[in-house]
């Protein structure tokens, strides 16, 4: 019996694995500081999670005596998976985060303003994450101004692809 070298431990299945992504959180609002947090889940839904039925497009955070709540993300449950439990889709969830990181959360969504935002679920170690973003609505000129940006670098890329190419 050997031990895995770090080459081996790459190779392997220990890689971070991402369920969904919240695509258009970044469209909509300005992303500033990033936590990662634990979600409370049932069996059930773990099963569809792992089948790909997880959906966090209109999802969002919200606290409530304390604690922070994920309300909105769908997990579609899988019909032999949940047999004697009547499954909720859209039931809220409770984020597992450090004492500090809520209050920190708390105190910037109440003085300042800030909303909670899931922008990613992934899996760390057979466990369920979310990325969880501190985010501040976007004006539609912001929202143009990243289209036109985005819009540029592209072109600048193509550019540059076609230079090197003919040098």
């Amino acid at each position: 019996m050997s031990k895995k070298t770090g080459k081996d431990k790459a190779k392997g299945g220990n890689a971070d694995k991402t369920i969904s992504l919240n695509k258009r959180a970044r469209h909509e609002y300005h992303l500033e500081d990033r936590f990662e947090a634990g979600l409370v889940l049932q069996g059930w839904e773990v099963k569809a999670i792992r089948a790909g039925r997880g959906n966090m497009t209109d999802a969002y955070a919200y606290v409530k005596d304390g604690e922070i709540y994920l309300i909105g993300a769908q997990i579609t449950p899988l019909i032999q998976a949940s047999t004697h439990v009547i499954p909720e889709d859209r039931r809220q969830r409770k984020l597992l985060l450090h004492r500090n990181e809520i209050d920190k959360l708390i105190g910037r969504v109440e003085r300042d303003g800030y909303t909670i935002v899931p922008t990613a679920m992934y899996w760390k170690k057979n466990k369920i994450k979310l990325e969880v973003a501190l985010a501040k609505g976007k004006q539609n000129h912001d929202k143009r101004d990243a289209a036109k940006d985005r819009d540029w670098d592209r072109e600048k890329q193509r550019a540059m692809r076609a230079h090197n190419k003919n040098a």
